[in-house]
């Protein structure tokens, strides 16, 4: 039997696989945890890539009657006027003007367009950062720059009395992979120790085992 899943829906699947995934990993070797706490932890990519649910506003200079804010369809197009359908998901706003522009010149002169992204939509699940395991209150909560290890526990209400601080995972995909570095919590919550403090990136994962009995 197929499965349907709404946008918010596939989002939490994803995560609760990752999760599982993950439960009862190692921690990843030094070299790659070195390369995973190296990477911008401001944002997610280097460059913003349009996705469904995005709201853009495509300006044709000296054409207004040309000039349209639309969102992203669920088939990643848009459409806009003379041209008709046009890819925009997994393009960046300028890649979509330039092929924009190239599409019109064919009805007007040297047209210039400009992409203005009103809503970005589709990064409303990628980017966020979650905890899980042994909190008062596992969360989901967006990403903000300057966020820590510490910002997202307290967020979660901190930690239960069963928590094996020390044990905590946080898991980061970069290139691809995902990579378990250890987070020692007894040591920033108890102890004043905030070498693992880490800066926490979009897409983190945070996880708090339960302490064996």
């Amino acid at each position: 039997m197929s499965r349907m899943y709404s946008l918010p829906g596939l989002a939490l699947f994803l995560v609760v696989t990752l999760i599982s995934g993950c439960a009862g990993q190692s921690a990843s070797s030094r070299d790659k945890i070195q390369r995973a706490l190296s990477v911008n932890t401001a944002t997610s990519v280097e460059e913003y890539v349009l996705g469904a649910t995005d709201t853009v506003k495509v300006s044709v200079w000296r054409n207004e009657d040309l000039s349209i804010e639309v969102p992203v369809r669920p088939d990643g197009k848009i459409s806009v006027p003379l041209v008709g359908d046009v890819q925009a998901s997994g393009r960046t706003p300028q890649a979509l003007a330039d092929d924009i522009e190239s599409s019109l010149a064919r009805y007007i002169r040297q047209p210039q367009v400009s992409i203005v992204v009103t809503s970005m939509g589709s990064h409303e699940y990628t980017d966020r950062v979650r905890v899980t395991g042994a909190v008062e209150q596992p969360v989901s909560v967006p990403h903000r720059a300057g966020m820590t290890v510490l910002d997202v526990v307290l967020g979660a209400g901190g930690t239960t009395p069963f928590a094996a601080l020390n044990k905590s995972m946080l898991y980061r995909r970069v290139d691809g992979e995902v990579v378990a570095i250890p987070v020692r919590l007894e040591d920033i919550l108890n102890n004043g120790d905030v070498a693992t403090n880490y800066a926490i990136r979009p897409g983190d994962i945070l996880s708090i085992p339960e302490r064996n009995f």
